[in-house]
């Protein structure tokens, strides 16, 4: 579960990242920009995707091993 925890971490924080190198580097990558209903609300959910990354990270980390 810990490692679980871990990847759907790591995946939120790239997703996260790249969603705000789209909006700021014009770069384009990332899979936030690609949903419709979040049109204009792309820079907030790629933050509440950093932030939930962090939070998954601190979940797994008060998991024991197993």
């Amino acid at each position: 579960m810990k490692q679980l925890l871990e990847l759907i971490g790591f995946l939120a924080l790239v997703q996260g990242v790249m969603g705000l190198l789209h909006e700021f580097a014009d770069w384009h990558i990332g899979f936030v920009q690609r949903i419709g209903f979040l049109d204009g609300y792309e820079v907030y959910a790629s933050v509440a995707l950093i932030v939930l990354a962090f939070a998954l990270f601190a979940a797994a980390g008060s998991r024991r091993s197993g």
